[in-house]
């Protein structure tokens, strides 16, 4: 099969003639391949992979020459690659190898190899097709171990004996499992049984590696798919047991709880529908985290999980230090929907009132919209008259959310008394007595008691400072902003 007719990237035709010049062997290898021979064009790639015999560095270097030498290069010393960037694209340069391994570590001992050689240390074979890049067999496929039959049958399968590509690599068990959930493939049963054979050696992957690999089943199509196959496998439990821990029923008096993680994958799926935002995935994943925790078996009740969204969202930050995510607004995002994800379930259960809605507004701020997102994927009933109903209740939600948030300004909320005045009108320093005044003034704007204005604001800071004993030392209505 001859594909050079879909090399559309000037890079290519600029590595073939660097190739004929310098009479070195170069390939265009990997993912580049594999998608292209999954029906894309190539023309708009971001990441291109080009394997030379040879020198990678030196490769690019006179590539580099070839088109600008102000095109930005990087070179890695270390691992022999550099990587080009040439507008979006980013092409990176390496020499072919073969490699051998250790036992206890998954750093190999490289050599310098044949493209024969380097396709058979690849990790798949839907990614150890080529393509040449050289005179006489340019845009030639070059495909040892039936990776294009594999693409069609939409198989995830080794190119050597998979215990052994695993032990060499145990990323690659995960790399497996993230292709099989992006592209809707299946693992051959000799590759998926070698994964649970090998599990262990997950151990040696670095923490940082590991959770890379997460993120990105995290942002496949249907994320679940990988979190039940890690799960299949024996790996979730190495590398993610909080998550493995929601897995299974109990039964209790002839009474049974659902299955909290088949549920957790079916509300990660149904959010992977309406967002790419890989911490609202995050924050999919998690929101039931605690449920194990606080399992408990009520006589005349059932199956309760009281307080699970608050202990839930006590164990995030924990959580993200341990999987080495990062400890910023994002860890804070996840954690604020985890603690609220019950909220509007009860408002769309219950009457809606104004003051429950003004405080939903106000907690959630500016991820209100992806609160309600979470929500509603949370609705994963088999029954469509009950899915239906809670989808009707969250439309009257979000429209009362609109006709508050216009009518009072909740979501950006600042309480038109600050402590600063409290301290000045009744001459106190910071106390407790000035946080029972904010607190009492919030409480009343909130509740809709009174208007979130000024003047109404300083007569309850007013009364509530009276009822303290407090008494007032200068007037601000004059001075108010």
């Amino acid at each position: 099969m001859n594909l050079a007719g879909h090399l559309q990237h000037q890079v290519f035709e600029i590595i073939a003639g660097v190739a004929e010049q310098e009479h070195i062997q170069a390939y265009v290898i990997g993912g580049f391949v594999r998608d292209l021979l999954l029906g894309g064009t190539g023309a708009a790639a971001k990441d291109i992979d080009i394997l030379v015999v040879g020198s990678g560095i030196e490769m690019a270097e006179k590539v580099r020459r070839a088109i600008d030498e102000e095109v930005p290069l990087a070179v890695f010393k270390t691992f022999g690659t550099a990587m080009l960037k040439w507008g979006d694209t980013e092409v990176e340069f390496v020499g072919a190898r073969k490699e051998s391994y250790r036992k206890d570590s998954r750093k190999p001992q490289v050599e310098n190899g044949t493209l024969e050689d380097d396709q058979h240390r690849r990790d798949f074979t839907i990614n150890a097709l080529a393509l040449s890049l050289n005179p006489g067999t340019y845009g030639d496929l070059l495909d040892p171990f039936d990776g294009l039959k594999h693409l069609k049958e939409k198989l995830i399968k080794t190119p050597l004996d998979p215990g052994t590509t695993f032990s060499d690599d145990p990323l690659r068990m995960l790399r497996g499992i993230r292709f099989a959930a992006r592209l809707g493939f299946r693992i051959e049963t000799g590759t998926l049984l070698a994964i649970g054979a090998h599990r262990e050696r997950i151990l040696i992957v670095s923490q940082e590696r590991i959770t890379d690999e997460l993120n990105k089943i995290l942002l496949c199509p249907a994320p679940g798919e990988g979190f039940m196959l890690l799960e299949q496998t024996g790996l979730l439990e190495l590398i993610f047991p909080e998550l493995y821990q929601m897995k299974g029923v109990e039964e209790e008096g002839g009474q049974f709880h659902k299955d909290n993680f088949l549920h957790t994958l079916k509300v990660l799926d149904n959010i992977s529908k309406n967002t790419d935002d890989l911490w609202l995935r995050w924050a999919a994943l998690l929101h039931d985290i605690a449920k194990p925790r606080t399992k408990k078996f009520e006589p005349g009740t059932g199956w309760t999980f009281h307080g699970h969204e608050f202990l839930g969202a006590k164990m995030i930050p924990g959580l993200f230090r341990k999987l080495k995510l990062p400890l910023n607004e994002k860890m804070k995002f996840v954690q604020k929907l985890v603690q609220l994800h019950l909220r509007p379930i009860v408002l769309s259960q219950e009457i809606v009132t104004d003051s429950a809605v003004r405080r939903l507004i106000f907690d959630a701020g500016n991820d209100l919209e992806a609160l309600m997102t979470l929500c509603e994927a949370d609705i994963t009933s088999k029954n469509e008259k009950t899915v239906r109903r809670h989808m009707r209740n969250f439309q009257i939600v979000r429209e009362k959310i609109v006709e508050i948030e216009e009518k009072d300004s909740i979501r950006n909320f600042q309480p038109p008394i600050t402590g600063d005045h409290i301290q000045e009108v009744f001459g106190i320093p910071p106390s407790k007595p000035v946080g029972i005044i904010k607190n009492a003034i919030k409480d009343a704007i909130l509740d809709g008691e009174i208007p979130n204005e000024f003047e109404a604001a300083y007569r309850k800071m007013l009364q509530v400072g009276s009822d303290l004993g407090l008494t007032v030392q200068k007037n601000l209505k004059k001075e108010r902003r």
